[in-house]
């Protein structure tokens, strides 16, 4: 059974696991981690979750019934009742519909649990999965820009408004 969960120091070596797992496929649609997120996982990983001890992001695992990690997906840069959206599935578990109930439980847990009111999102525009995915959750098409040198669009949900 699949479950999303607040990200905890117990996670950091199936996270680890995961992140080395698909670094090239991940590679492909949003800036490669680079070697030094691996070097120094476990100082990183720490000092993120002083971070969102602290109110300043909200970082979810998706893990299945053996504590594997399926995927990501996190709330950054919360501020002012706001914060940016942000998601990863492992290769193998892509296409089953498992970005969509992360990214929708998150919502959930924006709204009622962390009190925020708006998030934001971004992706590329050759990207049709994740646009997909955030079409799905409610969030609406607001602005262009441009990501990893190619055409992207940003997204908002106001949470209010959202069917949660």
């Amino acid at each position: 059974m699949t479950a999303l969960e607040l990200l905890r120091p117990d996670h950091a070596p199936a996270l680890l696991a995961f992140e080395r797992r698909n670094r090239a496929y991940f590679a492909a649609s949003v800036p490669d981690r680079g070697d030094a997120y691996f070097e120094e996982f476990d100082q990183r990983l720490s000092a993120l979750l002083a971070e969102q001890a602290a109110g300043m992001h909200h970082f979810h695992v998706l893990t299945d019934g053996d504590g594997r990690v399926l995927g990501r997906v996190n709330l950054v840069d919360v501020a002012d009742g706001s914060a940016e959206l942000g998601y990863r599935i492992a290769r193998h578990a892509a296409g089953q519909g498992l970005a969509t109930l992360g990214v929708r439980q998150v919502c959930v847990l924006a709204a009622r649990r962390y009190g925020l009111t708006t998030l934001r999102a971004r992706t590329t525009v050759d990207n049709a999965g994740s646009r997909a995915v955030l079409a799905r959750a409610g969030f609406e098409e607001t602005d262009t820009l441009v990501l990893m040198e190619k055409p992207g669009l940003r997204f908002t949900l106001d949470l209010a408004r959202a069917p949660l």
